[in-house]
């Protein structure tokens, strides 16, 4: 965990992962490299938990922070970023299978399937997951995590974070559980049940949960609110606003220049249309890609209100088309692709979104992703740096 005293800290990090489903390639690519400059700043045991206070993922962004943050061998993260597209090229075939149009009998008992049920029985995804974080807990994370879900039966977002999890028991779910839960998208996974029990105090809490992009696809103004909510616990906090803070938000990818879906068509859809039509999930795309778009709105304002464009890194690709776009089409050719449109992303010249249009404009000066990634990986190592000069052998003081 990034640490030191409250007052040499010179600013709070935050990295934070959209859903998206199998386009967690995507952030999965960019964070291989951003680790990579980390390594050779740091060394080659460097991880991309020792280096933000705060990790904040949504659905696949969940899983992928949960990777990099869970205790492995000796202590250290269970996954180096760069291993984070081998479990995904490995898993994804079995967690969304693909059925061949040639092969009639599994695709009409999959379409049935389909009418009745989630498409995918989630099976294998609660076995690889159980089998690969077994009974840790939040509050084991090696740095702060947040996870957003929804629970169906309080008709309200759950978010679950490494710091509550230490205060309160009932907090303290099973990451697997918290995985799980953040994942269930509606439609594709079935929705997760799970309890969390005080024995001391003879309490029971329970959860009734679907993914947490239903709340939040892009978590990173969650992220920031979760850390200035946490300094105010401190006495002698800095003062938190854009300029004490470098944000990272990672997204796994729109389709905007693809232009699904139209008001002319769409005018005669009816329920299960809105739901399903033509291989696509028009409503889902929508409240993704709106969800993920507010929050870029947002934090973009606050950076750029106070001409502190620098600390706030957006890496979005909004041109991704065809079986790319899908959160579930996992052949492994798709997996292919959407690892190139990763890599080619860090290519891109550095962007931002345009709040008129919604799309991504060129940032003139700025070089590429990758010229902007190799930056902040320099400014998250000064950091750390200035904080291990500082530690307190005493108090071991923890910021978040």
């Amino acid at each position: 965990m990034a640490t030191g005293n409250i007052e040499k800290r010179e600013k709070i990090t935050v990295l934070s992962i959209d859903g998206g489903g199998i386009r967690g390639i995507i952030p999965g690519t960019i964070l291989a490299f951003l680790e990579s400059k980390l390594q050779e700043l740091d060394g080659p045991k460097a991880r991309i938990a020792d280096y933000f206070d705060l990790v904040a993922g949504t659905s696949t962004g969940g899983l992928v922070t949960t990777m990099i943050t869970a205790p492995g061998e000796e202590g250290r993260p269970m996954f180096a970023a760069k291993d984070i597209n081998n479990f995904y090229f490995e898993h994804l075939p079995k967690i969304f299978p693909q059925y061949s149009r040639f092969n009639f009998v599994k695709a009409i008992t999959n379409f049935v399937g389909e009418l009745t049920g989630p498409k995918y029985d989630g099976k294998y995804l609660r076995t690889v997951i159980n089998q690969k974080l077994g009974n840790l807990t939040l509050k084991e994370t090696l740095t702060n995590v947040l996870i957003p879900s929804f629970d169906i039966k309080l008709l309200q977002p759950v978010l679950f974070s490494t710091n509550d999890a230490k205060e309160s028991t009932l907090k303290n779910a099973r990451l697997a559980d918290v995985c799980i839960g953040t994942s269930a998208a509606p439609t594709f996974l079935p929705a997760h049940y799970f309890e969390t029990k005080d024995e001391s105090a003879g309490e029971t809490r329970t959860f009734d949960l679907i993914d947490g992009a239903v709340a939040a696809n892009n978590p990173t103004l969650l992220a920031i609110s979760h850390a200035t909510k946490d300094l105010l616990k401190y006495k002698n906090r800095p003062i938190l606003d854009a300029r004490h803070m470098l944000v990272l938000s990672l997204g796994t990818g729109e389709s905007k220049k693809e232009q699904k879906y139209s008001a002319a068509k769409s005018s005669e859809w009816g329920m299960t249309t809105w739901i399903y039509e033509g291989g696509k999930t028009p409503i889902i795309d929508i409240f993704t890609d709106a969800s993920s778009d507010i929050v870029d709105f947002h934090v973009s304002t606050l950076f750029q209100s106070i001409n502190c464009t620098s600390n706030y890194l957006r890496i979005q690709d909004d041109s991704l088309s065809g079986d790319a776009a899908s959160v579930d089409i996992a052949t492994n050719e798709n997996l292919k692709k959407l690892a190139e449109i990763g890599k080619d992303l860090l290519k891109e010249p550095v962007s931002r979104i345009d709040v008129e249009t919604g799309r991504f404009l060129n940032v003139e000066g700025e070089g590429t992703n990758e010229d902007a990634l190799t930056k902040f990986a320099k400014l998250l190592s000064t950091e750390r740096k200035i904080r291990t000069q500082h530690i307190n052998s005493s108090t071991g003081d923890h910021i978040l």
